[in-house]
């Protein structure tokens, strides 16, 4: 069995993108003349993930639009912004049933690789994890959630900035928003977690914290190109990005 066919992928493609200074939501942003959710899905296609889920909610008429003639894609609602776990629950109606592995993707986050989805599901199963995330080591790590391992090398929790110490501040370990479930536990698992953080949202890095409570198996891919970690936040992030894919078709 390839564990890629048997995995199905849900898209958080709900955010407005306030900082983008657009009106189109965030995932419909072109990079290149190709939405960023379109890269996403094309990567994860690429995987062999035919079966996407992908999660709407700003001018949801509009990412479903990008969508049109795409086989495997349906569309989940959050119907309010709670966060990344209220994200993922959203969908669950569409992936209940599933018994394989759940792989989460950011649909502002456009350069993850084919390559990169395969080989994250492929150690979750092989390891037997109940949550696998997919990290990268950066220089400047300001603004995303950081990697917080024991001694012993095990991720124990990811704090997002705004809930950082100073110490933890300096991990440059971060969070891509990317990452494995296995879906027995997931959803159960999911309602367990609580909104008490800065932003008052519910967090789905809150769920390895819950996970390494319970003593389920943890695990984390560290990127091989930390590159493909960047999302678009803002104009000048989509110029970065652009410069970058620019770069490699001229090599």
């Amino acid at each position: 069995m390839d564990a890629k066919k048997e995995a199905v992928a849900v898209v958080l493609a709900a955010g407005k993108g306030t900082r983008m200074k657009t009106e189109l939501p965030k995932v419909a942003v072109p990079l290149n003349g190709k939405p960023l959710l379109n890269h996403v899905i094309d990567h994860l296609k690429e995987a062999g993930i035919n079966d996407i889920v992908i999660v709407v909610g700003y001018k949801k008429e509009e990412v479903q639009a990008l969508c049109a003639g795409i086989p495997g894609i349906r569309f989940a609602e959050q119907k309010e912004q709670l966060g990344t776990a209220h994200a993922v629950l959203s969908a669950e109606e569409f992936v209940k049933s599933h018994k394989g592995p759940i792989l989460v993707a950011c649909g502002d986050v456009p350069m993850i690789t084919g390559d990169t989805f395969g080989s994250l599901v492929s150690t979750h199963v092989q390891n037997e994890f109940s949550a696998t995330l997919l990290s990268a080591k950066v220089d400047i790590p300001t603004g995303y959630g950081r990697i917080v391992r024991n001694s012993s090398g095990e991720v124990t929790a990811i704090v997002e900035e705004k809930d950082a110490d100073a110490e933890q501040k300096k991990i440059n370990e971060i969070n891509t928003g990317t990452y494995v479930f296995s879906s027995e536990i997931l959803f159960e698992s999911l309602r367990k977690i609580g909104n008490s953080n800065a932003q008052g949202e519910y967090y789905l890095p809150d769920l390895v914290e819950l996970y390494k409570k319970e003593g389920k198996k943890l695990g984390a891919v560290i990127l091989k190109n930390s590159g493909e970690s960047q999302g678009v936040n803002s104009p000048a992030d989509l110029e970065n990005l652009a410069a970058v894919l620019n770069g490699a078709v001229a090599k």
